[in-house]
Parts: structure tokens; C-alpha cells; sequence
């Protein structure tokens, strides 16, 4: 067998192959966080064994690229600090940008707790860090503190978190999003020093011309990557950190939902490649196929499988060595580096998130979502001072004493397994006070909100019965004859809630079909086209969508608008969170609640007859005369 090379694209489909199976597993984090570890001990072992002088050595061996008179050379270390970590800050300028355009941080309101949250996050570490060093080298290295690792933190969330705490996850995801943006203003503005004017210059040329670029439509991602690379040297001569051109040109790249006209150009070249196999229409229906989707989300999915395993362990294995011999130990133990490092990432983060999430929280009712208990979020707050890739990445911009630095990343790796513990243990204490039981998320998690929610019958009803329900399930479907019945027999007494969860893996459609049934209830027509989509569960294309869409009079374009910007997403997603934090996982799944008390889900048969003898137990004396 032919031996293959890093260049080898089955290497590439292999690895991506791995993360998907990861990702549809729900082991993603895990097995990053994962590799990471193992890259750290590997380094530790390594720097300190009896070949410790070779870890040293190897990683400070030079390498140079020439080309005719001109060269560029670091060692080892600085190729992966400077050069193949810019693709890492590459990938998180993107995830940050598509996120402010079409993810969590769209809705300002439903992620300002988690933003305010970060940037108490932010300051609270780095105070600490300052009073335990106010002066002196040692000072500059209160960036250390501000960042969180990501990848850990959800590594170790999949580990020792609840097993429902989807909520949390969501809260601590877009508080990393924020956290991140911080901590990469911080490493542009406080650790760029000796700058050189005309490199920066060509360096903005760069960055203009990748605007340029966006703005003439450029979709592939060729163009883009010679320019960038010239604009990635340009900024390393100008004294400015390289990695600041990866965030940069992330953030100028364009990102959208796919184009209704490009999915349907797409759809015809993959049709008549179908009909016609040959060369030229597979070429151009995967250029077709390309083109409907932005170049922010396809550069996405290329370069994260590299970041996450192979980037950033590569990072940690050329830095984590730190040699720990009884002397270093003795330093770091009573260094005000280490500990403000310590204190920094342990206390600063857990202060400043937790605390500053409860003001909130006490000042503003309702700012975190609902079912996200005070212990969860200690627990996060906790992992959150796992501050590892990034602390380790400004300990190298902010030392250039080699025994600081050392004490430094002793103080790193310190605080990530005390943070790791801290968090395991506040989420063992919660499983404790809290014990899973059958009937531990037996009542609906969210209360009804009568001006989200979508309603059926009088608001003041006596009687209450909730479906989270999937337009494509076909049970949900039957259940609709089922429900009418309960409604013409109850009549004002009852009033009907209907909730979002789309069961994706068994049913395509359902996500699309839920936005398509909230676009509807954007133009007050909820209620027709959820009898529609349930009518024709079997018939959920997009295409047989936007008929229902003309046959309801709707306004088509606007309506077509909404799902193609996916602005309604995060209303399912919401439903969807709430249910399986509730541990609801099956469709369609009942409520019964009777008065002001919270609905508690209906366990068996959902016939008509036993949901109207299961309300009727529960009817009011007085109401059944």
C-alpha cells in the first residue's frame, strides 16, 4: 500500500469522517478535549524524561522557506505559534462572525446575560491577577487570565455536567463566543509592540482586497487564500501578531443563508448530472453545490477538523513541556505569577460569571432561561476557568523570561485541573441535592407565555393540556384528530399550547416545517398553516411548503425571506431545548395542568377518550355539574 502524505486529501476525508461520526454521537467536545489532554501529558512526559534535552531542542529547531532572495524562518515552536495557529484564530473569528449574523448572538436579548456574563469574566480574573502582581514584568501577563478554552470547557462539560443541561450548554457556548472576542481585542491591542508602518500598510492592502473580493460576489475560496497569505506575511513584518490576520479576514468574509434561486440552481445541475453522467455536469454541479453556501460555513467545515484535532494538540504538545523538577516546583509555589494565574482563572472566572449572572438575574426576572438551576451555572462558571490554549498562547506574547514564563504555564495547568475539579464537584453536590428520578422533569419546565406561546381556547381557561408536537411525525398527525376531539368536548374549558420539537435524525423536513409554521404566525396565520402541515405531514418539501404558503394567501416573499434566513430558528430552538431538558424525547408528548398550576406530563395512551378522562379527573367539582 502506497504510504500516504499530510497532503493526502484520504487523510482529510478520514478525519472529517471521524468528526462527523463525533458530532452525530454528540462526542465532538469530548474527544477534542480529549486529544488535547493527551497532547498536554505527552509534552509534560516528554520535557520531563530522561530525553527532556531533546523536547527543547526539537521544538527550537529552525526551519526556513526561501524564495529566490527572500526567507522567512523561526524554529519549530514559532511556526506552530505563529503560523499554523493563525488557522485556529482563523476558525474562531469565523465562528464568531457567524454567529453574530445567523446564530446565538443575533437575538441581542436572549444572549445579553451570557455577554455580560463574559465581560465580568473578563475583567474580574485580570483585577485579581494585578493585585497579586501590580508592578514588574510579571504584570504584562494579566492577559493569561481572560481567556477560556472552549474546547475543554465542553470536553469537560460532556463529562461532569448534568445530563440534560442543554440550557447550559447554549448559556456557556455564546459566553465563549464573547469571551473569545475579548480576549482576541486584548492580544490586538496590548501585545503588539515594535510596529513597523509599511508592513502594517501592505497589511491593510490585504485586507481590502479580501473586502474587495466579498463585494465583487467571489465564492471560491482560492482567490481568497493567496491574498490572505500574503496579508498573514505582511502582518508578521509589521510586528503586529500574525494570528491577528486570521481573526481579521475571518471577520470580512462573507456569511448568509443559502439563496433560494442558488438552492434551485443547485437542485437543476445535480438533476441533470442525475440524467446525464459525465465529467463536465459533475463538475459543475459541485461548483453548483458550493456556490449556494457561504464561503464563512464551507471554509468551516474544511479547516475545523484540522483545529481541533490536529492544530490545537500540536500547539499544546510544543508548549505544555514544561520541565517540573523540585526546584521549578519550589519557584511556582511561591510565585505571585502562578498564583495570580491560580486565583485569576479559579476565582476570577467563577466570580465574575456566577455572580454577575445571578445579579442579573435578580435585578432583571427571567434573564436566564428557564430550568438553568444556580448550581448548573456555578458548575459552568467553575469549568469556565479552564483557561488552557489561549492563557498558554499570551504567556508567550507576555514573558520572555524563561523561569516567568515556566511558573506561568505551571500556573495554567494548574488552574485547569482545579477548575476541572471544582466544576465535577459542584455538579456531584447538585446530583446529590437533586437526585434523577422518574418523575424529576414531570412538569412542564417552561411556564406558558401567552404572548409567545401559541394558544388555542381562552387564555383563562381552567383546564391546560401542552403538545410539543413534529410536523412530520406521523403520530403527531393522528394526534391532531385526537386533540379536536378534546377541544369540541371541553370546549372554553381547555385551552390547547402547542411547542416545537422537530426530531431531525428520524424526520428531514421537521425543522424547516416548524420554521415554515412560525414565518406563518409572523403574518397571524399559525394556526392555518399548522393544520395544513399536519393535513400533509408526507409532503414537506420546501416546495410543497410555499404552496401551503400562496394557498393561506400569505405574503410568499417575505415569507420565503424569513426560511431563508432561518429567522425563526432560534423561537424552535427554544421549544426544542426546553424539551429535552425536560427529558422529553419522543413525539408528540402531553401536559395536563388544571388552573394556575404547572401542567405535569400525561404518561400512556394520548386516544381521545384518555385525555379527556385524564383532564376530567382533573376538572374543577364545580365545572362537571
Amino acid at each position: 500500500m502506497a504510504e500516504q502524505t499530510v497532503g493526502d486529501p484520504r487523510l482529510f476525508h478520514r478525519l472529517v469522517g471521524t468528526v462527523q461520526d463525533a458530532r452525530r454521537d454528540g462526542n465532538a467536545e469530548s474527544l477534542a478535549a480529549a486529544m488535547l489532554l493527551g497532547a498536554t501529558l505527552i509534552a509534560l512526559i516528554w520535557a520531563n524524561s530522561p530525553w527532556s534535552q531533546s523536547y527543547s531542542e526539537f521544538w527550537h529547531t529552525p526551519l526556513t522557506i526561501s524564495l529566490g532572495d527572500m526567507s522567512l524562518s523561526m524554529n519549530l515552536m514559532h511556526w506552530v505559534n505563529d503560523g499554523l495557529m493563525t488557522l485556529f484564530f482563523f476558525v474562531v473569528g469565523l465562528d464568531v462572525k457567524r454567529e453574530f449574523t445567523t446564530g446565538e448572538l443575533t437575538d441581542r436579548r436572549r444572549a445579553m446575560t451570557p455577554i455580560i456574563a463574559a465581560i465580568a469574566g473578563l475583567a474580574v480574573p485580570a483585577a485579581l491577577f494585578l493585585l497579586l502582581n501590580p508592578s514588574g514584568e510579571a504584570s504584562s501577563a494579566w492577559g493569561v487570565v481572560i481567556s477560556t478554552d472552549t474546547a475543554f470547557l465542553l470536553g469537560a462539560l460532556a463529562l461532569v455536567g448534568p445530563a440534560c443541561g442543554a440550557r447550559l450548554r447554549v448559556f456557556l457556548l455564546t459566553l465563549a463566543v464573547a469571551d473569545d472576542i475579548g480576549a482576541l481585542a486584548v492580544i490586538a491591542v496590548v501585545y503588539t509592540d515594535d510596529l513597523r508602518l509599511a508592513p502594517l500598510g501592505f497589511a491593510a492592502i490585504g485586507l481590502l482586497a479580501i473586502a474587495w473580493l466579498r463585494r465583487q460576489g467571489a465564492w471560491r475560496g482560492f482567490g481568497y487564500a493567496v491574498v490572505s497569505v500574503l496579508t498573514w506575511l505582511a502582518f508578521y513584518e509589521s510586528g503586529v501578531h500574525p494570528t491577528l490576520a486570521g481573526v481579521m479576514i475571518a471577520l470580512i468574509l462573507p456569511v448568509y443563508p443559502p439563496r433560494r434561486s442558488e438552492v434551485e440552481r443547485a437542485a437543476e445541475l445535480t438533476r441533470a448530472f442525475r440524467q446525464s453522467p459525465n465529467p463536465e455536469y459533475a463538475r459543475a454541479a459541485r461548483l453548483g453545490l458550493d456556490r449556494a453556501v457561504s464561503v464563512n460555513e464551507r471554509l468551516m467545515r474544511l479547516h475545523e477538523p484540522y483545529t481541533s484535532f490536529l492544530i490545537v494538540p500540536l500547539f499544546a504538545l510544543a508548549n505544555a513541556g514544561v520541565t517540573l523538577s523540585a526546584d521549578t516546583m519550589r519557584a511556582a509555589a511561591t510565585s505571585p505569577v502562578t498564583w495570580g494565574i491560580v486565583v485569576g482563572l479559579v476565582a476570577g472566572k467563577f466570580i465574575g460569571i456566577a455572580g454577575t449572572s445571578g445579579l442579573v438575574e435578580r435585578i432583571r426576572p427571567g434573564s436566564l432561561a428557564p430550568g438553568l438551576r444556580p448550581s448548573w451555572l456555578a458548575g459552568g462558571a467553575a469549568l469556565s476557568g479552564i483557561g488552557f490554549t489561549i492563557s498558554l498562547f499570551i504567556v508567550d506574547l507576555a514573558l520572555g523570561d524563561s523561569a516567568l514564563a515556566d511558573e506561568a504555564r505551571i500556573g495554567v495547568l494548574a488552574a485547569t485541573v482545579i477548575a476541572t475539579l471544582l466544576g465535577w464537584t459542584i455538579f456531584a453536590v447538585d446530583r446529590r441535592l437533586h437526585p434523577e428520578s422518574a418523575d424529576a422533569n414531570a412538569q412542564l419546565l417552561r411556564p406558558i407565555d401567552l404572548d409567545r406561546d401559541h394558544v388555542r381556547g381562552p387564555a383563562d381557561a381552567p383546564l391546560t393540556l401542552v403538545e410539543y408536537g413534529d410536523f412530520e411525525c406521523p403520530f403527531c398527525s393522528k394526534a391532531t384528530g385526537s386533540i379536536r376531539q378534546v377541544r369540541d368536548h371541553f370546549g372554553d374549558e381547555l385551552r390547547y399550547v402547542f411547542r416545537h420539537l422537530p426530531l431531525e435524525e428520524h424526520h428531514p423536513s421537521a425543522r424547516y416545517a416548524a420554521q415554515a409554521a412560525e414565518a406563518a404566525a409572523a403574518q397571524g396565520k399559525f394556526w392555518e398553516m399548522h393544520d395544513t402541515l399536519f393535513l400533509n405531514h408526507e409532503a414537506l418539501a420546501p416546495d410543497d411548503i410555499r404552496t401551503y404558503a400562496e394557498n393561506l394567501v400569505l405574503d410568499v416573499d417575505r415569507f420565503d425571506e424569513d426560511l431563508r434566513i432561518s429567522r425563526y430558528a432560534g423561537r424552535v430552538d427554544d421549544d426544542s431545548i426546553d424539551a429535552e431538558s425536560s427529558d422529553v424525547n419522543g413525539t408528540p408528548t402531553f401536559f395536563i395542568g388544571v388552573g394556575v398550576e404547572t401542567p405535569v406530563r400525561h404518561r400512556g395512551h394520548y386516544d381521545a377518550a384518555t385525555l379527556i378522562a385524564q383532564l376530567e379527573a382533573l376538572r374543577p367539582a364545580e365545572s362537571r355539574e
